[in-house]
């Protein structure tokens, strides 16, 4: 099925009234976009004109979608709290919003057999102009010797968000009329990305690499005081908010960098 701009809006439209209430932004893609920039290993088996969504979540959306996932729902073991609730959200308006639409939904935290990501969430943000992806690449004359990892950054959150899953939408198509657009280059300068990416690689617990630019909103301190927490502590410390049961005592296993890493939170 080709979808026109118009379409391109209305399928972007209905995901944004459904999720951006509870802190997520949503930006299309098409895949071609997304493959041209990576080896054949890593592509994604759609045609490049097929129309994809890359999901972010805000500052906002811990308060506004997981707290409330947690106080309704509440914690099922075996799987991060922070993934739950983002599936539970983004899997809810793919149901609600495309009904008997075929729509293949890939989470920043899941991976292949092969063990390599389902998908490249930074890659996916940078190529739908939702955040501009720095990495070592684009310092001249670079002053490391040592593979420095790249880091995304938001025009107006900074690195107060996270790159939350890829929809594809099977079948759908768009064509020219669906131009890429440039992501806005919020750290300009050479000094500037030296900064960001020793920040996030050397630093990444100070969350200095966060407000590389003035976000306009970063995070609260209790989602700072959850993400802070390691990860096998973090079911105690929503114990002590009063969101899990007090006999439940099933750690955490997510790995703490990898979660900064993936940018969760």
């Amino acid at each position: 099925m080709a979808a026109s701009s118009d379409n391109v809006g209305s399928v972007t439209g209905l995901l944004e009234n459904c999720v951006s209430k509870h802190g997520f932004e949503v930006y299309p893609l098409k895949i071609g976009w997304y493959n041209s920039v990576l080896p054949a290993s890593l592509r994604l088996v759609y045609p490049d004109d097929c129309l994809a969504v890359v999901v972010l979540s805000t500052p906002d959306m811990f308060e506004q979608a997981f707290l409330p996932f947690m106080q309704e729902r509440g914690y099922q073991k075996m799987c991060d709290p922070i993934d739950q609730c983002v599936k539970h959200y983004v899997s809810s308006a793919v149901s609600q919003c495309f009904p008997g639409q075929k729509v293949d939904v890939r989470y920043d935290y899941e991976l292949l057999p092969s063990r390599k990501p389902k998908f490249l969430a930074q890659t996916a943000a940078h190529v739908s102009g939702a955040a501009f992806y720095y990495q070592q690449s684009d310092v001249t004359d670079h002053p490391w010797g040592q593979k420095m990892l790249g880091v995304c950054v938001h025009p107006r959150f900074g690195g107060w968000f996270a790159i939350r899953a890829l929809l594809v939408f099977e079948g759908v198509t768009v064509g020219s009329e669906l131009v890429q657009p440039v992501p806005p280059d919020c750290v300009p300068s050479r000094e500037g990305r030296i900064k960001l990416l020793e920040a996030f690689n050397l630093h990444w617990q100070d969350r200095s690499y966060r407000d590389i630019i003035h976000p306009v909103q970063t995070y609260s301190q209790k989602q700072i005081d959850y993400f802070s927490t390691p990860p096998a502590q973090r079911l105690a410390l929503l114990r002590t908010w009063g969101f899990l049961p007090r006999d439940d005592d099933q750690p955490d296993h997510s790995s703490d960098t990898q979660t900064q890493m993936n940018g969760h939170g």
